[in-house]
């Protein structure tokens, strides 16, 4: 039996595919975050960006977020190479796993199955946002 494509390939080297389906769609990296400037420690709110459809958790307008909102989280090997930017994604994060070489979740997607295994397992910001600030496109 063949292996996964995260346990054999390093993020530099997957698909655009493959590096799209790593994504839970739990919405959490779509949350405006705090951090403490002494201890550098991060803090996440529930206020959604205001590009995210905080019903199914996936980004509005995913191609165009970058332009669109300033700051927005472009999620790339070079950002997750940086330990202080990786520290602005949840832990739960399979990107952040990754890079930190702790594998996949048993709740992941890829792993289970099913992709309802995020909200069941509490990861899935899914009923827990507020939008303040909806983008309007």
């Amino acid at each position: 039996m063949t292996s996964p494509f995260w346990q054999t390939k390093s993020l530099n080297e997957m698909t655009d595919a493959e590096w799209e389906s790593l994504c839970d769609g739990c919405a959490r990296c779509c949350v405006h975050k705090l951090e403490d400037e002494d201890t550098g420690e991060v803090v996440f709110s529930n206020e959604a960006c205001g590009l995210l459809d905080i019903d199914t958790c996936r980004c509005r307008s995913y191609a165009k977020r970058a332009s669109i909102v300033s700051g927005c989280l472009k999620i790339t090997p070079e950002f997750l190479a940086d330990e202080q930017k990786r520290g602005w994604l949840p832990a739960s994060c399979a990107y952040r796993r990754l890079a930190e070489n702790r594998g996949l979740a048993d709740w992941h997607p890829l792993i289970s199955g099913d992709p309802d295994t995020v909200e069941k397992a509490a990861i899935s910001m899914k009923g827990w946002l507020i939008q303040p600030d909806k983008i309007d496109l």
